[in-house]
């Protein structure tokens, strides 16, 4: 018999039932299905003809078959090493002689990311890929080989999903989490597999299952709905007082002399809040793309400061708040002029307007290893250490009534992170309740500022 023919019509099988299963069923499993079709053809180009395939992977699915057969798959010693061995990879013409089919497989299910599980009809684990075994627990050096799914874990999820699949036949897809040693999501698919051989009591069935890890998916799903949350609030508010006062206005309010302006006047503010949050969403959005540009030179740190403190005195003032420039004239930073005008703007609005009546705010320089930092020190009321962790979150608020009062948008410090990275520093803060705070940019020192000084 043509052991080529043979193989190429297996192949031919497997690659109709994985383009079945990729437009009716479950992509990923088609892959799987994708992966043994390789494995075939492969193996029918370097096997030379008459040359019969490793016997362990021609036995059909048997729990009751013993020996090396059984554990083909799930041995996972030796193939991955010899197929990442250089001189294998020099020279391509050794394949035929070294890497029999076998090991070509188990290699491709030693290389996925994804955790493999095969059991019988009894829920014995037959055969297992690293991934699976580093899931479950197995020792280093151990497979989870014969072991039942129950003693492996005791989410019910997964323990449904395998005993539909073996005693009904059916194809399960559900979400799986799991705690320890730390909390992770899995899409599990799980399909049955037959016997090829017959038995007394009937065909028997056992099932596989993938385990697809989307724990970064759920952690990226739960921040998008919260930022979609935040966002619908805080547009949310602004434009319930703008409709509210101009349905005032509209009901008469516009001819009362002594309203109608200041009714106009909380109108203009609510639309410049919603306007000034728009902004800096797509700004937030531009820089976390890499679209915003960062175009790095050197930068006089005192006059930047100056034009900073001279544009915020009148709010100062208002404050009653004192604002300091202790950068000394010699200093020079390597950052983007506008983008570091943008974060010390941020951070000293937000040390204004937190800070207390007749309380004080400075913007200094200090040097550390390799790093120019630059701080902006406030006498307000200082941060929990509770809130500490999350404050460079998007519309995180320590006091979101008292923020949403004075006019902010949540974002400034979202901001300030995001750009301080652009610039491969970080934004950082000190905080002592009842004393103040004092907020830091990072930057990385130049060679050109150091010769400047």
């Amino acid at each position: 018999m043509n052991y080529r023919l043979m193989l190429a019509l297996t192949l031919g099988a497997a690659l109709l039932i994985s383009i079945f299963t990729l437009f009716y069923w479950s992509p990923p499993l088609a892959l799987v299905a994708l992966a043994f079709a390789l494995a075939g053809a492969l193996a029918a180009r370097f096997l030379p003809p008459g040359r019969k395939t490793n016997k362990a992977l021609s036995q059909p699915f048997d729990r009751n078959a013993g020996g090396e057969g059984a554990t083909a798959v799930a041995s996972g010693q030796t193939a991955g090493a010899q197929l990442s061995s250089p001189l294998l990879k020099n020279n391509p013409a050794l394949l035929p002689d070294t890497v029999p089919a076998g090991d070509l497989l188990e290699a491709m299910l030693n290389s996925m990311r994804e955790g493999m599980l095969v059991v019988d009809g009894e829920l014995r684990v037959l055969a297992s890929n690293p991934a699976s075994d580093n899931l479950f627990g197995a020792a280093e050096g151990k497979t989870l080989r014969a072991r039942r799914l129950s003693d492996l874990t005791r989410n019910p999820a997964v323990l449904s999903a395998f005993l539909a699949a073996v005693e009904r036949g059916e194809r399960v897809e559900v979400k799986v989490e799991t705690l320890e040693p730390a909390s992770r999501a899995f899409d599990l698919r799980v399909a049955p597999l037959q016997s090829r051989q017959p038995r007394k009591n009937g065909e028997e069935r056992g099932a596989v299952g993938i385990f697809f890890d989307i724990t970064r998916i759920e952690r990226l799903e739960r921040v998008r709905q919260e930022f979609l949350s935040n966002v619908s609030h805080e547009l949310r508010t602004p434009l319930t007082a703008i409709l509210a006062f101009v349905e005032t206005l509209e009901d008469g309010a516009i001819d009362d002399p002594t309203n109608n302006r200041r009714f106009l006047t909380i109108i203009e503010r609510n639309a410049a809040r919603m306007h000034s949050l728009i902004d800096d969403i797509l700004e937030l959005s531009a820089i976390e793309a890499g679209t915003a540009q960062v175009e790095t030179g050197l930068v006089r740190l005192r006059s930047l400061v100056d034009d900073v403190l001279t544009a915020l005195a009148a709010s100062a003032a208002e404050r009653r708040v004192t604002l300091h420039n202790d950068v000394s004239a010699e200093v020079f930073v390597a950052a983007d002029a506008r983008r570091l005008e943008q974060m010390i703007t941020n951070l000293a609005d937000n040390a204004v307007k937190f800070n207390r009546e007749g309380g004080h705010v400075r913007v200094g320089h200090e040097q550390t290893a390799g790093r120019d930092r630059i701080t902006v020190a406030d006498t307000g009321e200082g941060i929990s250490p509770e809130h500490i962790h999350r404050i460079f979150e998007r519309f995180y608020r320590v006091d979101r009534a008292r923020s949403r009062a004075l006019g902010g948008t949540g974002l400034g410090l979202a901001i300030v992170k995001h750009l301080a990275r652009a610039h491969n520093g970080e934004a950082t803060v000190i905080s002592t309740p009842g004393e103040g705070s004092t907020f830091a940019i990072e930057l990385p020192k130049s060679e050109l500022a150091t010769l400047e000084r």
